[in-house]
């Protein structure tokens, strides 16, 4: 069984920084696609930034050049660097592990605030 655990969300002004952390347990982190998606009230969770297992990267094309995914196979931890937060980023933010012919699994989910 998979369990994911977020960190690091909170409240921060416009054009600060945040590091999300998200926590795997389970042997299948090390060949398993990782992503942060984000939810904002009213809207559809939509795809911040996903990494495989080879190291490619995938970014919203709004956070690019702002977000960095990155993740830690020795800790089993995936990380999110947001710089340059906007208003806009408002939203919570999930933990996602997906490995082609299983089940995803999701976190809990971590609250990321923006003030203008």
């Amino acid at each position: 069984q998979v369990q994911l655990v977020e960190s690091g969300g909170g409240l921060v002004q416009a054009g600060g920084s945040l590091r999300l952390t998200c926590a795997a347990s389970g042997n299948l982190f090390s060949i398993s696609t990782m992503a942060w998606h984000r939810q904002a009230p009213g809207k559809e969770r939509e795809l911040v930034a996903s990494i495989t297992s080879t190291g490619s990267t995938t970014y919203l094309e709004s956070v690019k050049g702002r977000f960095t995914i990155s993740r830690d196979i020795s800790k089993k931890t995936v990380y999110l660097q947001m710089n340059g937060l906007k208003h806009e980023d408002t939203a919570v933010y999930y933990c996602r592990q997906s490995r082609s012919g299983r089940p995803d699994y999701w976190g809990q989910g971590t609250q990321v605030t923006v003030s203008p």
